[in-house]
């Protein structure tokens, strides 16, 4: 499931990887849970994210889609009169020709009450952006209209409606899906977005009222590569590719950031590809780099003096792992980090911290492998 509050953006939650490196996620966030993403609706019916390019065009090649570009990558379109949601669809695909996301936009309003189970699944949702839009060609409807956006999804994937009307009988006029690493650049509230149910009116569209769509300060390109990067390094569809991940956090970084959080979060985890990749000193160049832009960020430190034990420069991975749990003293991980690392050059300091992590991770199963390794370190090194 998948919640934001009003106007607020959320990377993506990062997960835990081998040798106790971790991947951070720079923001994050404590969702409600939300009713499931069921819909009556008929999208992505006969594609799926995550598809290939090609096959997709194979499926559709009778509605003769069209083409245009979409940053590094391609928006494959095809038009309300020849869709079979019938909608104006568009289909976004990074530069490997894969489906990130999806946009259906019904310029003329998709009433909702013949969709009992979409309009459940909307009545149990808070509106993560609420607004007022003006829609020319609704034809039921007056110009101005109060709107929201209700955001929902899976494990890998969310989901947005954009509807208008009274909350009985919603309106819809948008619908997107993303894989998560995406979801930035699929909001509905994009002004963008919003311009395609503006209509035209002598081949321009009306202007947008004051607080009407938003305008990302970061650059495009940034803002997709850093998404691409995540996806090949989190296996959001299919393998991990660390190839890609390496290539994509590069030309994020090329592209450059405004967001100071964004730019070191993009240096430490093309430090975390090349590790993946074994290029250690290189991951540790971008991990530095990452901390000399936002200086006290445990998760980065954890990830760098991995980087170092895994060199075998023990005392700097000793003085990094101390900093990320002087950060964070709950840092489980960063604590199991630090007692192998003292091993040698302080064992009290090592008993000292393995009984620390077992005190954290008590109750927690993912971290089970983890604890039998500290029970038995425990023993050894007890006098």
């Amino acid at each position: 499931m998948r919640g934001i509050a009003k106007k607020t953006v959320y990377l993506t939650i990062g997960v835990v990887m081998s040798a106790g490196i971790v991947v951070g996620c720079g923001q994050r966030s404590v969702r409600p849970a939300l009713p499931p993403s069921a819909s009556d609706l008929v999208l992505l019916k006969s594609t799926a994210l995550c598809e290939q390019k090609a096959e997709f065009l194979k499926k559709h090649a009778l509605a003769k889609p069209l083409s245009n570009v979409w940053g590094s990558g391609r928006e494959i379109m095809i038009p309300q009169a020849r869709s079979a949601s019938q909608a104006d669809e568009s289909y976004f695909f990074d530069e490997e020709g894969v489906l990130v996301g999806a946009l259906f936009t019904f310029s003329k309003g998709l009433d909702l009450g013949p969709y009992p189970v979409l309009r459940d699944t909307l009545s149990r949702l808070k509106p993560a952006v609420e607004f007022y839009l003006t829609v020319p060609q609704l034809e039921t409807m007056s110009n101005l209209e109060a709107s929201a956006i209700f955001e929902t999804g899976d494990e890998k994937s969310t989901t947005q409606y954009l509807v208008t009307g009274p909350s009985k009988r919603p309106i819809l006029l948008q619908a997107s899906f993303a894989i998560d690493p995406y979801v930035r650049l699929f909001s509905p509230y994009r002004r963008q977005f919003l311009n395609r149910l503006q209509g035209t009116q002598d081949g321009k569209s009306p202007p947008l009222i004051e607080g009407q769509g938003s305008e990302d300060q970061e650059p495009f390109l940034s803002l997709q590569q850093f998404a691409r990067g995540q996806a090949a390094q989190l296996a959001y569809c299919g393998d991990k590719n660390y190839d890609v991940a390496v290539d994509a956090y590069q030309k994020a970084i090329a592209s450059g950031f405004s967001n100071k959080v964004l730019l070191a979060e993009s240096h430490h985890k093309l430090g975390l590809s090349w590790a993946a990749k074994g290029q250690l000193e290189k991951a540790k160049t971008e991990m530095l780099q990452s901390l000399a832009i936002r200086p006290n960020v445990p998760e980065v430190l954890n990830n760098l003096g991995t980087v170092h034990a895994r060199l075998g420069e023990k005392a700097e991975a000793v003085r990094v792992f101390e900093r990320a749990v002087t950060l964070r003293p709950n840092y489980a991980v960063a604590r199991y980090n630090l007692a192998e690392a003292s091993e040698e050059s302080n064992p009290r300091r090592a008993l000292a911290e393995y009984q620390t992590f077992l005190a954290l991770v008590e109750g927690h199963p993912e971290e089970e492998a983890r604890a039998v390794r500290a029970r038995e370190r425990v023993k050894a090194l007890k006098p």
